[in-house]
């Protein structure tokens, strides 16, 4: 099981924030945009929302365009066994990335371009890596659900308030 990010004063507050509606309304437009400067000015090294809850930069190609796309996503960071966020950046086997959309009605466009190209590029902690991305169904989809919401609950807050089921992906290295 995945462990839940760090208790530090602020992740309470932030976990009840981001539960929001009004977050929903504001996130989308100005989170991805300040990941990608601050990710942009410090070569990598910082991604801003990842002080909270871990996350990638994904490069995957557009569903119709083919052109590159980057995207910064939170995300659950799986054990080298996949069963688990383990010790150090080389110890992550495998990364679930949440199509939570903020709990918007739509599926971010990202999930359809990692459905028509399942082979991708995250960068995590500064380091370019080449993955490939499936998504996850059934009974396998069920017991990560479990375990991201124990990791970050308020993505029961996002499926409770749209109709459509959250895509989950698990990206593993190629």
């Amino acid at each position: 099981m995945a462990t839940t990010p760090s208790r530090r004063p602020g992740v309470r507050l932030v976990q009840r924030v981001s539960s929001t509606r009004g977050f929903a309304k504001v996130a989308p437009h100005v989170v991805p945009a300040l990941d990608r400067a601050v990710h942009r000015l410090t070569r990598g090294k910082v991604l801003l929302s990842a002080q909270m809850l871990p996350g990638v930069i994904l490069t995957a190609r557009g569903a119709r365009s083919g052109l590159p796309r980057r995207t910064p996503l939170a995300c659950m960071p799986e054990g080298p066994t996949g069963k688990g966020a383990g010790g150090g950046e080389d110890s992550v086997g495998s990364w679930i990335l949440i199509g939570s959309n903020f709990g918007r009605t739509d599926h971010p466009a990202w999930t359809a371009n990692l459905l028509a190209h399942p082979d991708a590029e995250i960068n995590w902690r500064g380091r370019d890596i080449p993955v490939t991305a499936r998504l996850l169904a059934g009974a396998e989809r069920d017991a990560v659900w479990r375990a991201l919401l124990e990791f970050w609950p308020p993505y029961a807050t996002y499926q409770a308030r749209v109709e459509r089921e959250i895509r989950l992906f698990r990206i593993v290295r190629r």
